[in-house]
C-alpha cells in the first residue's frame, strides 16, 4: 500500500521535512511512500494512496496556492479519497509565522475529501502535525518520520 507524501517547496526546508515524512512512512512494512511536488503530482498518484501527507511552507498563515491548486484540480475525486487517512507538516521563516494555520488550512482541504484526519503521536509533539522553523533540525526530522509512521500504520489497520 501507498502514502503519498505531497508538498511544494520553495527553498528546500519543506522538501527535506517531507523526505523525512516519507521514510517514516517506508519504515512500516508493506508501505510505501510515493513523494511528490504539487507540481509532478496526479490524480492517479491520489487515488491510489492509501493516506495523503501534505505539507507546505507559511504563505500569509495558510499554504502555499501551488499546493491549494492541487486540491483545487482534483476535487473530482473526492468521492475515491473518503475514509483514507490525512495529515499535514509544515515550514515557516519565524517562530511565531503562522504554522499551526497553516496545518489546518490544509487539513481543512483533507476533511473536505472525506479523509480521516490525524496529528502527530504524543511522542513528537502530540498537535496537529509537524512543523519547523527554517531548515528542519535533527528532532524535526524524527517528528516528520514518527507523522509518516503514524500515517502508514493507521492506514494499514483500516484496510486490514
Amino acid at each position: 500500500m501507498q502514502i503519498l507524501v505531497l508538498y511544494f517547496s520553495k527553498g528546500g526546508n519543506t522538501r527535506k521535512l517531507a523526505e523525512s515524512v516519507a521514510e517514516g512512512v517506508n519504515s512500516v512494512k508493506g508501505m510505501t511512500a510515493v513523494l511528490k511536488t504539487a507540481e509532478e503530482v496526479t490524480k492517479d498518484d491520489f487515488t491510489a494512496s492509501e493516506g495523503i501527507i501534505a505539507g507546505s511552507p507559511v504563505y500569509f498563515g495558510l499554504m502555499a496556492a501551488q499546493l491549494k491548486k492541487v486540491f483545487d484540480e482534483f476535487v473530482g475525486v473526492r468521492k475515491k479519497m473518503e475514509g483514507k487517512i490525512g495529515a499535514a507538516f509544515a515550514t515557516s521563516g519565524d517562530p511565531s509565522g503562522g504554522k499551526e494555520t497553516t496545518i489546518m488550512s490544509i487539513l481543512q482541504c483533507l476533511l473536505i475529501y472525506g479523509m480521516v484526519i490525524t496529528g502527530d503521536p504524543l511522542s513528537a509533539t502530540g498537535h496537529y502535525g509537524t512543523a519547523c522553523v527554517g531548515s528542519p533540525d535533527n528532532g524535526a526530522c524524527e517528528n516528520g518520520m514518527k507523522l509518516g509512521r503514524r500515517v502508514a500504520e493507521l492506514a494499514k489497520k483500516l484496510r486490514e
